[in-house]
């Protein structure tokens, strides 16, 4: 099969197609036959070497497709059964061996190409909305990249649950778009002071919760945006990696809170897999939230799709397809 490899970090360039033998199924694992992947910030991450991995590696974390066999014991799928995951390695192939009781079955009305846009950034965007702080409705919170591939989802599932955002996105037409997609306020990046905004839009107040998926060029002012007792949750790094925050600067911003989540802590077993997933899909077949999936590349062009996610040149989200 085809699958793409780093044996070293860095660009895009490190990125190489090769061929490799299909894996077999031992105890506990399927053999899942892609149909399209999904791409995510922390490919890129992994690819640089901001988070390490054993190389030889194969990239990618999000796929959906069909389950192509299955080892002895497996008993929560079946061969045929439509599947996706997320947070497993070596996505970025024609086929991957994975832990079977990590696999979400897809409902019918699910699309491969929408389960690989959306299984690892709609269980973010579930995790940050649903289980990570209690929002009330009428709340204000404030969501950085919020055209991108989990901003758009979230500000959606947000705005469902009449919680009041305010988007920070990167360009005009992309205002338009997350104006469409529920924001209440947008702020254009670098089109005026964000911390003054977001305390106009707010009576000075502040936002209950920051959602930050860019970091280091944004961790400050997101800091400075929250109301007393706020949080700031720091989830991703496009810009790179923050600066470390003393926790005397939380004090004295208004005994604040930062949390540095990831998906594997929030969801642990697969009954809170499952839950998640059908929250997840539940939304997107009802409407609430739609899914823009903005551009494609063949498995093959994946540099041309790193260099785009990490240029900002995206919308919605990124899928590879075999």
């Amino acid at each position: 099969m085809r699958a793409i490899q780093i044996a070293r970090t860095g660009g895009p360039e490190v990125m190489e197609l090769a061929e490799v033998e299909t894996p077999s199924p031992g105890p506990g694992q399927a053999l899942v036959r892609h149909h399209a992947i999904g791409l995510n910030f922390i490919d890129t991450y992994q690819r640089s070497g901001l988070y390490p991995m054993k190389l030889p590696a194969t990239l990618g974390n999000e796929a959906a497709g069909v389950v192509e066999a299955v080892g002895e014991g497996v008993d929560a799928v079946a061969i045929g059964d439509r599947v996706s995951y997320a947070s497993l390695p070596g996505a970025y192939a024609e086929a991957n061996l994975v832990s079977a009781e990590r696999l979400v079955k897809l409902p019918d009305a699910i699309s491969f190409e929408t389960a690989a846009a959306i299984t690892l950034k709609g269980l973010t965007a579930e995790y940050l909305v649903q289980r990570i702080w209690p929002l009330e409705k009428g709340d204000t919170v404030l969501v950085h990249a919020a055209a991108g591939g989990v901003g758009s989802l979230l500000t959606q599932w947000l705005d469902h649950l009449g919680i009041r955002v305010i988007g920070v996105v990167g360009t005009e037409a992309k205002a338009e778009m997350v104006r469409k997609q529920g924001c209440a306020e947008v702020i254009v990046r670098d089109q005026g002071d964000l911390v003054e905004q977001v305390r106009r839009f707010t009576q000075g107040l502040g936002v209950k919760v920051v959602y930050d998926s860019v970091g280091k060029a944004t961790l400050e002012a997101s800091l400075k945006s929250l109301a007393r007792r706020g949080l700031l949750v720091s989830y991703g790094n496009a810009s790179g990696p923050p600066a470390p925050v003393a926790p005397l600067q939380l004090s004295q911003n208004g005994s604040l809170y930062l949390t540095r989540p990831t998906l594997n802590d929030f969801l642990v077993t697969p009954q809170e897999r499952r839950d998640a997933a059908d929250a997840l899909f539940g939304v997107v077949m009802s409407g609430a939230v739609t899914v823009e999936i903005g551009q494609t590349w063949p498995l093959a062009d994946v540099r041309s799709a790193h260099e785009a996610l990490e240029a900002g040149h995206t919308t919605g989200a990124s899928v590879l397809t075999i």
